[in-house]
């Protein structure tokens, strides 16, 4: 069994972390990482989940505290968002529009009644920098929802993003440091 050891892993200070901001780098660095991921994967399935929750946002805390999303944007130039009605009520009053003109603009509705932001990137993404920041929708806001409790129910999303997402790139990578995952 993989064990975490998550003493060691808060009591250490991370004196810096090496993070990827261009989207090049992530996914070239991801294809080359790409089996030794599987296998850390697979061995994170087996740690003990509560602790690897703690290492996960112990570690999170300090990436999100090192990363500015704003100088990458990659989450809003890739993914598809879903949208709720509540969300699209308010995104709707805040850009003071109709909820029929923000529907027709912004959304595409699928037939069981999902809704999706209609564009890759976001229609909202200006200059890396939402334009509705306190109406995001809570897909956005969730992001990468590494402080989220039950990380090991979620690791092939996780995984999915990491090489997307610095703040995943960077916590993977620190995560197999501290574990002294054998490459």
């Amino acid at each position: 069994m993989f064990r975490l050891n998550y003493l060691n892993l808060t009591t250490s200070i991370i004196p810096s972390l090496h993070i990827y901001h261009h989207p090049d780098q992530l996914q070239s660095l991801a294809k080359i990482k790409a089996n030794e991921n599987i296998i850390f994967e697979n061995h994170l399935r087996e740690s003990n989940a509560d602790e690897l929750d703690k290492a996960v946002f112990h570690l999170q805390t300090i990436a999100s505290n090192s990363i500015e999303c704003t100088k990458c944007g990659n989450c809003c130039k890739s993914f598809m968002i879903n949208v709720e009605e509540h969300e699209a009520d308010k995104a709707s009053s805040a850009l003071n529009i109709s909820r029929s003109a923000f529907d027709e603009k912004y959304i595409e509705k699928g037939m069981n009644g999902m809704m999706l932001m209609n564009t890759i990137p976001c229609a909202f993404l200006n200059e890396n920098r939402c334009s509705i920041y306190e109406n995001r929708f809570s897909g956005c806001r969730e992001f990468p929802a590494l402080h989220l409790p039950h990380v090991q129910k979620r690791l092939f999303t996780i995984f999915q993003n990491y090489e997307r997402c610095p703040i995943i790139f960077t916590v993977i990578e620190e995560l197999k440091n501290k574990f002294e995952f054998k490459r």
